[in-house]
Formats: C-alpha cells, sequence, structure tokens
C-alpha cells in the first residue's frame, strides 16, 4: 500500500482549504424607532450562523419613543432579522421575537453595507 497519492492528497486538501475565499465582514447600521408607550428590547439575529447582537447575554435597550441607530459588523450577504419586545413582557413583540422562534415578514435585512430604512415599532 503507497501512502504518496494519500500525502498528495491531503497537501491539495490543505492547499485547497487555504486559499479557499473567507466571508467578508460587512457592516449595517438598523435604525429602529420605539413608538410603544414602554420601553423595549431588542436583539439582531443572524439567519446564516448561531449569532446574536448584541450578545454575550445581552440586549439593546430603547425608551418609550426613542430612536437608535445600531451599528453591527456581519458578515456580507448575510441574513438579520430583528426580534424586539416591550420591557417585561415578551408575549407582546415584533419581528421574531425574543429568542428568534417567531415568523415574520419584513424584518429581516442583508447584510450589504449602509443603513437600514428606519424600522418603527408601533403598538
Amino acid at each position: 500500500m503507497s501512502f504518496i497519492p494519500a500525502r498528495r492528497l491531503a497537501a491539495a486538501f490543505s492547499l485547497a482549504i487555504l486559499f479557499a475565499p473567507a466571508a467578508h465582514a460587512g457592516d449595517v447600521t438598523f435604525a429602529i424607532k420605539n413608538s410603544h408607550p414602554n420601553a423595549m428590547r431588542l436583539e439582531l439575529y443572524s439567519q446564516d450562523r448561531d449569532y446574536v447582537w448584541p450578545g454575550n447575554g445581552k440586549d439593546f435597550y430603547l425608551d418609550d419613543g426613542e430612536t437608535k441607530s445600531l451599528p453591527i459588523s456581519c458578515n456580507e450577504g448575510e441574513s438579520i432579522c430583528y426580534g424586539a419586545w416591550v420591557d417585561g413582557d415578551e408575549g407582546t413583540y415584533w419581528g421574531v421575537g425574543p429568542g428568534n422562534k417567531e415568523k415574520c415578514e419584513d424584518c429581516c435585512y442583508t447584510c450589504s453595507g449602509g443603513e437600514t430604512e428606519e424600522i418603527n415599532l408601533v403598538p
């Protein structure tokens, strides 16, 4: 049995991995307005990988009437959905809700630079 072809195959595979295109980093800013009379919490969820912004068990906080710009770094072309809920009431939510558990229409954006239109979260 010859190990030379196996070594060549392993070397070719290693080179292919080394030169494979990596995911390009991108940036997008989510513009969010809380038009609900109560404060709310919000997270951004990747639909292409297991990643949440801001992450580490934290979330974004928006007072009632507050507008925030939330800049994030993401992978170019990645789909990102927002999930927002009334502070203290996870049953009142927008987008994919807390924990990315719900279905939504028009709550996902592609990481391609720039800023979203203002996302107005109304009661």
